[in-house]
């Protein structure tokens, strides 16, 4: 088959997804929504506990301040990773995924050692998560910058997600593609497409509610990409003033990001991705995400 009549298919694919998702078609939104008895999960990041607590302590901490799960960081050591994930699950916390990222060695890069060691590290956060007992790996896919053009991250961070697969497959740990600023994937209907050309049930988005705020809406993002989001992110961001605040405080729609969570059935967990404190500031952020959930 032609190149072209490849990329034709793959572009009607995606057209019919795409559309279906935002409405186009004169389809109602349940096309991309599921169940309606879901469960919204707080979680919160292992760093933004306190550091001066053994491990035991801040598993402890966090359900007291009314968590239900933990994002993590990859051990290298399968052993303490495994160890570390029982202890979680005992204390009512269990750890739901990892964080990898992908700045450091960007599997956009054009250097074949710089992608090859940030394929390395995909592989060591998979083999971490399936010993945490997690479903999921947080990836940072490419990075634009002054010597890497879109097309070509666009086209290398495919390739080099694509030798990965089998081995997520295996683990049953998902790839999660998250949006960040990394002047990559700038609109929903773009990350859909990325996710869709994969055509694997083992790459999925990471949702970052706060990092659409300055060129987005986070509840238009979170139709569009629909069932495709296996993981949020709850940041807040104030365009006036151009900073970061606390849940609540800054300009994103809680109400109808909460309506869009709904619609799509999403669930899952919702992690903070704050700055660290103790028992109060944690307890308030616990109870600002039951707000949102109420909404």
């Amino acid at each position: 088959m032609k190149e072209s009549n490849i990329q034709r298919r793959r572009f009607l694919k995606y057209a019919v997804t795409t559309t279906i998702a935002t409405g186009f078609l004169g389809r109602s939104i349940t096309a991309q929504a599921g169940k309606q008895d879901t469960k919204l999960r707080k979680a919160l990041q292992f760093r933004m506990l306190p550091k001066n607590l053994s491990n035991a302590e801040k598993f402890k901490l966090a359900k007291e301040c009314g968590f239900e799960g933990i994002e993590a960081s990859p051990l290298e050591d399968l052993t303490a990773a495994e160890e570390m994930g029982k202890l979680a699950l005992d204390n009512g916390v269990p750890i739901h995924s990892i964080v990898y990222g992908g700045w450091g060695a960007p599997l956009s890069d054009p250097n074949p050692e710089v992608q090859q060691k940030g394929l390395n590290g995909m592989r060591t956060a998979l083999k971490s998560a399936k010993a945490f007992g997690c479903d999921a790996v947080l990836l940072v896919p490419a990075i634009v910058t002054e010597t890497v053009g879109y097309g070509e991250a666009y086209q290398r961070s495919q390739k080099n997600i694509r030798k990965l697969l089998p081995l997520a497959e295996k683990l049953s740990v998902i790839i999660a593609v998250e949006n960040v600023w990394n002047k990559f994937l700038l609109s929903p209907l773009e990350f859909a497409r990325y996710i869709d050309e994969f055509d694997s049930p083992w790459l999925k988005a990471y949702f970052d509610v706060g990092n659409v705020i300055i060129y987005g809406y986070a509840q238009d993002w979170i139709r569009t990409l629909g069932k495709r989001i296996v993981k949020i992110h709850l940041k807040d961001f104030k365009r006036k003033g151009y900073e970061w605040t606390n849940l609540l405080d800054g300009d994103v729609n809680w109400k109808q990001v909460r309506k869009a969570l709904d619609e799509i059935g999403y669930d899952g967990f919702l992690t903070p991705e704050l700055k660290s404190g103790d028992k109060a500031y944690l307890t308030d952020l616990s109870e600002r995400i039951d707000r949102i959930i109420a909404m």
